[in-house]
């Protein structure tokens, strides 16, 4: 029988012990393309979209997005550098780990007190 992933903050509170990459996922509401992008970036900081699309054997393109969904989730910063003959380049940086899980756990309680008011405002 094959295990099916938690899609979301329900599924994800019917699974005894979720793996961390699987909380990250869900909490966030991320793909696991995005989740590691994010976790390619924690082994090397400071990476390039093409560095990152070289890494992980995907588009340019695709790693872009990834990271700007990432950026929205406050999972990454980019950070641009001048370069010496002229332009610029983005570096992004992930958000440690100790900053995310404080992002997750204030993403659980938000969620754990809507789902507290609903059971509130049930009346029969």
């Amino acid at each position: 029988m094959t295990r099916r992933e938690p899609e979301d903050m329900e599924d994800l509170m019917r699974i005894d012990d979720p793996e961390f990459d699987r909380v990250l996922e869900c909490v966030f509401g991320i793909q696991s393309h995005e989740r590691r992008t994010y976790f390619a970036l924690l082994e090397i900081p400071g990476s390039t979209v093409s560095e990152i699309a070289e890494d992980l054997d995907r588009d340019r393109s695709n790693v872009n997005r990834s990271l700007s969904t990432l950026a929205e989730k406050n999972l990454v910063d980019r950070d641009g550098k001048i370069l010496d003959g002229g332009g610029y380049i983005y570096q992004y940086y992930p958000t440690p780990i100790p900053e995310a899980k404080a992002l997750m756990h204030e993403a659980v309680d938000r969620w754990a007190t809507d789902v507290h008011g609903k059971i509130e405002s049930f009346d029969v």
